[in-house]
């Protein structure tokens, strides 16, 4: 790679694109560390501040992670995630060869709010489950997620180790909870101070939000679930069909 200092493209972005091609063509494989700043300076005579520039872009595009003292990392190819079938995470993350993981962060009792019991179609003050979890693959952090449940549709559900059980399917194998369809929107937004420290992001970093109802084979709404995903690793996908 040879940067063309009388190009009207800065010189980061001539960096930036050289470095992205190098990931993209093999050169540098998934979880290799990238060249120092050091070395990329003295390698392309260029300054801190041009590789520092370079390297928050690709860390923007999702291409790179760094760990601290450690250096600057080469991202795996973003998730393409199907949105056609009702699948929990830890499906999900197995379905792609990963070993799923979580680490809880709130499993309590609490009142259903006006909002909550509008939702979930119960009278306000209704005991929910509230369990709040960093969902991870292969030890990385992917997900925060906060999922209400009617505690009356799956009473003792805290006695369960959502660290390591799928919460999916604890409600379909111990509770005979047939989940078969669920409402879900999607919308993208800055990460929060929460979820940039629990996502181990730098900011200004994606996330994308997503709200799921889902439903038993009764049509009883039993879980209500708020999702923020790592916006550099995801990326959904669904098949359209003609209107009629």
């Amino acid at each position: 790679m040879q940067l063309k200092r009388e190009a009207p493209t800065p010189l980061y972005i001539q960096l930036r694109d050289g470095l992205a091609a190098g990931i993209a063509s093999g050169q540098y494989q998934p979880h290799d560390r990238l060249p120092s700043e050091r070395e990329l300076c003295e390698a392309y005579a260029v300054s801190r501040m041009t590789v520092r520039q370079a390297i928050a872009q690709l860390m923007h595009d999702g291409l790179v992670y760094a760990r601290a003292g450690k250096g600057t990392f080469v991202n795996e190819p973003k998730i393409n995630q199907e949105l056609r079938s009702l699948t929990g995470f830890s499906q999900d993350v197995q379905a792609r060869g990963g070993v799923p993981s979580s680490r809880v962060l709130e499993a309590q009792l609490l009142p259903a709010t006006p909002q909550l019991a509008a939702r979930l179609r119960q009278p306000v003050g209704t005991e929910l489950v509230q369990l709040s979890r960093v969902r991870l693959s292969n030890a990385m952090p992917l997900a925060l997620e906060t999922a209400y449940l009617v505690h009356e549709l799956c009473p003792q559900l805290l006695r369960y180790d959502f660290a390591v059980e799928s919460l999916y399917h604890v409600l379909e194998s111990d509770y005979g909870l047939r989940l078969v369809r669920a409402e879900q929107t999607m919308e993208a937004s800055l990460a929060n101070a929460t979820e940039l420290e629990l996502l181990e992001l730098f900011p200004p970093a994606a996330v994308l939000r997503l709200e799921r109802l889902t439903y038993t084979d009764q049509d009883i709404p039993v879980e209500y679930v708020l999702s923020a995903y790592r916006g550099d690793r995801y990326k959904f996908r669904t098949a359209l069909q003609p209107g009629s």
